[in-house]
Formats: structure tokens, sequence, C-alpha cells
């Protein structure tokens, strides 16, 4: 006899369907919670419906974007907090989106995971519902993929997929960017999800747990504030868009910081100059500074820095963008102007204070 065990099931092999199952029973009510007018289906179908009529556009330009949250998941899932990196999932994709003039009009999301954990799925997926009400877009479908020894016990990985529409000649930036505009800077949140392989390396070399209280923030585990999730700025920047018609570009800072991201919505012959002085920079910037020993010009190219999104703006309407953004609770500051550019597309002015 060859002592071989007969009847192997999926589950044998580490794949629990009835797990799978169970999820998507706990997740249809925050699906339902993300509907909006386009989008009324339930999940649990082959794909996701949407009617860009029903949304209300004549002649729309489709935008998509995806995203992940990166090693910020390493944060969430050796803290045991798993709530607001959904949060997080959504908005490096929806603020991608409306950079571009665009309205976040669905989602959809990919969970893989070593062994599927329903609560903890439930955790993460709630996250995402509710990013997508924030940005109001709706969670039209996703993938929940079980795969056992791609992924280490507890580990998962998340990533995001985001469609959005705006009326054919309104995409942005604009082709009429000159010398002399404005640039307004809205603040983050904090780290956001960016250069979270340099937070862990601090953090280790700090040798503090992520149970232990912030040093940068009383009242909060450290954890607890690294995982403040990303700003979603969809709401307050199509306001602005829509009820001035004054903004020209945005740039979404993520990765890359300000050299990388705002020449990307300049025209060649135009640079921004930023002044670094003001720009209030959060706490817990000046600590990760401060305890790695991470050069201005490094954490400028590397995080936010306190600045999450960037409009360039009619000289003219400066003050009426920047007081429609702050109406809607956002805190703006006045950063620079473009200027012509010479050699780098970004050009600073006076210190960072960290």
């Amino acid at each position: 006899m060859s002592g071989k065990k007969n009847g192997l099931s999926y589950a044998d092999a580490g794949v629990d369907i009835d797990a799978g199952n169970a999820l998507v029973e706990k997740i249809k009510p925050l699906v339902r919670a993300t509907r909006r007018p386009g989008a009324d289906g339930e999940i649990g179908g082959f794909g996701g419906l949407f009617d860009l009529k029903a949304a209300g556009f004549a002649d729309p330009v489709l935008v998509a974007a995806n995203d992940g949250v990166g090693t910020k998941l390493k944060v969430a899932i050796e803290s045991g907090r798993h709530g607001t990196v959904g949060v997080d999932l959504v908005a490096m994709c929806v603020n991608d989106l409306v950079v571009q003039g665009a309205e976040p009009l669905f989602f959809l999301d990919y969970f893989a995971t070593g062994r599927l954990d329903p609560e903890q799925g439930a955790a993460v997926i709630a996250g995402i519902a509710e990013g997508c009400r924030q940005a109001g877009c709706a969670l039209i479908g996703g993938e929940t993929a079980e795969m056992p020894g791609m992924y280490a016990e507890g580990d998962y990985d998340l990533a995001g997929f985001a469609v959005g529409a705006a009326e054919r000649g309104r995409l942005l930036p604009t082709d009429d960017i000159v010398e002399g505009d404005v640039i307004l800077g809205i603040a983050s949140s904090g780290v956001h999800s960016n250069g979270f392989s340099l937070v862990r390396k601090i953090v280790a070399a700090s040798g503090l747990g992520w149970d232990d209280p912030a040093p940068f923030d009383s009242g909060r585990t450290l954890a607890e504030a690294l995982l403040e999730p990303t700003r979603i700025y969809v709401k307050p920047v199509l306001s602005a868009i829509r009820n001035t018609h004054g903004i020209k570009a945005l740039a979404h800072i993520t990765g890359g910081g300000f050299p990388e991201n705002l020449p990307r919505v300049l025209p060649p012959a135009y640079a921004a100059e930023i002044d670094l002085s003001a720009i209030e920079v959060p706490p817990v910037f000046s600590w990760l500074a401060a305890q790695g020993g991470v050069q201005a010009q490094e954490m400028l190219r590397t995080f936010n820095c306190g600045i999450g999104m960037v409009a360039v703006v009619a000289a003219g309407q400066a003050a009426q963008v920047a007081a429609v953004l702050q109406q809607a609770g956002e805190h703006v500051e006045t950063l620079g102007g473009i200027v012509a550019r010479r050699q780098h597309g970004v050009i600073y002015r006076g210190a960072l204070d960290l």
C-alpha cells in the first residue's frame, strides 16, 4: 500500500471557500452603503456595472487610475489595526483622478492573503467602503484571493482600481498656465501612503514598538498615529473646480514629493517656485527627520511634508479658490507661483521648518 491520503480537498491545500463566502456576506451591507447614481447593483456577479447616463454625463471622457498602499500595510499587519488602510487604498487612486478634473465614479479592489480571515478581511473592506463614501464613488466589485505559500501567516496585500469621468473639454491641466499663476498647497493628514519603507526603518532604529506612545502625537500609539489615513480631497477639489473655474492644474503629492509630481502638470517652459517656509510641517515629519537624521532635500523627495495636494490657480482667482477649499474643511497655504523655467521644474526658496 502507498499510504497516500485519498479525497483531498481545496481546504487541505489551504484555501477555504466557505471563509470566502462568509466574507462576501459580511461586506454586502458595506458595499450597498457606497451606492450612487449610476451604480445600484449587488456584488457577487462576474462584473460590476455603471450607467454613465444615469450619473448625469453628456459627453464624458473616462479617466482610470490604480495604486496600492505599499509597506504601510506592514504597520497595519504588525499592529493588528486593519480598519484604515482601505481608506488609503481608495485615496491613492481617487486623488489621482481628481487632479485630472475627473469625478470618481466607481472602485474595485483586489485583496490577496495567505489564509483568509473573514474578520480581518471585513475590517479592510470596511475601510475601502468608507474611502468610497468620502470620495462619492461606488464600490462595484473586487477580488479576494487566498494564496497559501505566496504570503506569510497574517500577511495580505491590496490593490485598487478607480474610474472617473469628466465632460469633454474640462480635463486638467488646462493649456493656459502662465507666469504669475499662484500655487496653493492643501494640507495633508500626515505621512499618507508613501515613504513607509523609510518610516519603518526609522521606527526600528528608534527601538519603539507600535503600541508605544507616539513621541510626536500625545494620546495616540505610534501605530495609530502613523496609520492616520491618506486625506481624500475629491469633494472639496471638485467643488472648487466647478464653483470658481480658476484651477488650471492640480498635483497629488505622493512618492517623489514636490520635485517629481509638480513638473508632471506644468508646461515645459514653466517651473514652480515654492517658498518652503510657508509650509506648516506636521510634527510627524520633524520626528522622522530628527530620529533618522534625514536631510531636508531627502524629506522633500520622499514625503509630502505636510502638503498633500497642490493647485495652480489664476492669480485673480486664488483667494476665491482658497475660500471654497477652506469652507469645505481644507487647510490652504499660498506656497508660491509659476515662473519661467531655467533648469529645474521646481525651485525652492526659504527653508523647511523641520
